[in-house]
């Protein structure tokens, strides 16, 4: 299936041509029958001899609604422009092609319409005068095929010329995320809500899980049933116009402008960084205007950068990505320009000169986007983040200068620079205390400034880095004990005579040794500390197997402490922490033995 818009200015036949190519009415109201005068939104279809099927969006023509127009036209990627014969360009022609051009819509037809009320002369005028009126425009060197509705001529060549263009026209991915643009929302009686669209990628089938983004928030909803063309469907795929009955919403909750998203992939966004594409500089135009996006029309303030730069807020969160195209609307002067997003995370503008900076920054970028610039702006994102954005696509490879760490693609300059960073504040921990157990890993992030902890493991091996207890230390280093060797080395003494020999807490203050100094000398496997105060050889554990092996088994508390010749105070902390080794075990509250 292929979508079809139709443009040009009142009265000048859309709604009459779109009868005669498919023999179905498009307006739906009674009131536009009755004047002659398409209002809101028309739909019709027709298959070619081909086998293709077309459906045409009709749009209103009068200036009163335009907005209407802008939510036909906006998710429609093929136009056909209709200029009137007799009356020839006119001021909405001038309105329509304007949006065109901020669209970016390069697809289409030029139709002169009403060709029975003009002469060839005439004709040949409002050819010239279109075409130069459209050069502009991406529709410069659209084919042209002179109609009239009321006689007939020229309609199957005006079949004949869409069906042609289409097929020209690149096909979207049936398995893109969709973003499907509401642009009208009711209520069938005994089937609940539906919605109605342009399905201008992925696909849409019953049973189907989606986003519904309206102005109060997000929901998740259920795809009860899709039709296309009246039509019953399994599921439809692009660019179709599509009918969705939703379970979980009521048809009031949702109105033009809100949408249908796949769950998890849309990056949603009240602010980006905009490039004039057509119409008036942006440093000339009021701070408040409408856009026009998709179906939606947003209230919007602007902020100038230059002629050609500029951040829009917009009213309420919607998922732009890169590369989307805006229509610019001034209701004071009725002035319309585009805009292509450019940068749909901005930074923020907080140091003095900052606009001047980001205006440089912009006029340097691609709407296209450039993957190696916001990788190195960031210093590590991850793919799936630049997806969000519309920087990347499915299938993504890094750059040159990028890295691939896990999930994430990383700036080879960033990363040195981390791992730089990371063994300096390792060093620096030293520097200050000599004793230290190391930098904490629970810092690496904050220390080094990284975006993620998903980053600081594969960045603790770069940097070559012991990581033991959840501190990091360099390996290789021998740290001494600084004042506090002489004292331990007293206590080595001391054990070599008696393995059981616990010092007390005060011959430990006598010596000057503390928590620190006690623990930087276990970590250099000097000392052994147990529950309660309690400070040990190394070896004492071993040596207390042995003795505890040669005797009875199983045996008591007293009798461990009467074989290792030490205090209870000693013994029952040595015991448990030889039941931890699973070296001894516990056979109930009074007896232990060897595990052999």
């Amino acid at each position: 299936m292929y979508v079809v818009a139709t443009a040009g200015h009142v009265d000048h036949g859309k709604s009459a041509l779109v009868r005669a190519l498919t023999t179905m009415e498009p307006d739906r109201w009674a009131e536009e029958r009755r004047r002659g005068l398409t209002i809101d939104l028309g739909f019709a279809w027709m298959a070619t001899p081909s086998g293709a099927d077309i459906a045409f969006v009709d749009v209103p023509g009068h200036e009163r609604f335009l907005g209407n127009m802008l939510a036909g036209i906006g998710p429609a990627p093929v136009v056909a422009f209709v200029v009137a014969a007799d009356e020839g360009w006119s001021r909405q022609s001038s309105d329509h092609r304007d949006a065109i051009a901020a669209l970016g819509i390069d697809r289409g037809v030029l139709v002169i319409s009403r060709a029975d009320l003009a002469d060839a002369e005439r004709i040949s005028d409002v050819v010239a005068q279109a075409r130069d009126e459209l050069s502009g425009t991406g529709l410069a060197d659209a084919p042209v095929v002179v109609t009239s509705a009321l006689t007939g001529r020229g309609i199957d060549e005006l079949r004949e010329t869409i069906a042609d263009v289409l097929q020209r026209n690149p096909f979207p991915s049936d398995a893109a995320p969709v973003r499907f643009w509401i642009d009208r929302a009711f209520t069938i009686k005994g089937a609940g809500a539906v919605v109605t669209g342009t399905l201008s990628a992925g696909s849409v089938g019953r049973g189907d899980t989606l986003d519904v983004l309206t102005g109060r928030g997000i929901r998740s909803v259920t795809v009860r049933g899709v039709q296309s063309e009246n039509t019953p469907r399994e599921r439809v795929g692009p660019v179709s116009r599509v009918a969705i009955n939703l379970r979980d919403v009521s048809a009031s909750d949702v109105a033009r402008g809100d949408l249908l998203l796949s769950p998890g992939v849309w990056r949603l966004t009240d602010c980006v960084d905009i490039r004039r594409v057509s119409g008036p500089e942006f440093d000339s135009v009021p701070s408040a205007l409408s856009v026009h996006v998709g179906t939606a029309a947003l209230r919007v303030r602007l902020r100038p950068f230059d002629a050609d730069h500029a951040r829009i807020t917009l009213e309420r969160a919607v998922p732009l990505i890169l590369g989307d195209r805006l229509v610019l609307r001034d209701a004071g002067s009725g002035r319309i320009g585009g805009g292509v997003v450019v940068d749909a995370e901005p930074p923020p503008l907080r140091r003095r000169g900052d606009a001047a900076r980001r205006a440089d920054a912009l006029s340097g970028m691609s709407d296209r986007g450039d993957t190696r610039r916001e990788v190195e702006r960031r210093g590590a994102v991850a793919v799936e983040h630049l997806r969000r954005l519309g920087v990347v696509g499915a299938e993504a490879t890094p750059p040159e200068g990028v890295r691939v760490v896990g999930d994430w693609w990383v700036d080879e300059q960033a990363w040195a620079e981390w791992v730089e960073r990371l063994r300096d504040a390792v060093d620096a921990v030293y520097q200050r205390d000599s004793l230290a157990e190391g930098l904490p890993r629970a810092s690496v992030g904050g220390v080094v400034g990284l975006p993620s902890d998903a980053l600081v493991a594969p960045l603790i091996a770069d940097a070559g880095l012991d990581h033991a207890g959840g501190f990091l230390s360099k390996p290789g280093v021998a740290r001494g004990l600084g004042d506090a060797e002489e004292a331990i080395a007293a206590l080595e003494r001391r054990f070599a005579d008696d393995a059981f020999a616990a010092p007390e807490a005060d011959d430990l203050a006598a010596l000057g040794l503390g928590p620190k100094q006690l623990a930087a000398a276990e970590r250099l496997d000097r000392l052994l500390r147990l529950r309660d105060g309690v400070v040990l050889s190394p070896r004492s554990p071993a040596l207390a197997m042995r003795v505890l092996a040669a005797i009875d088994q199983p045996f008591t508390t007293s009798e461990a402490r009467k074989a290792l010749g030490t205090t209870r105070r000693v013994a029952i902390p040595l015991l448990e922490h030889l039941d931890e080794r699973g070296w001894t075990r516990r056979l109930d509250a009074g007896h232990r033995e060897v595990v052999r």
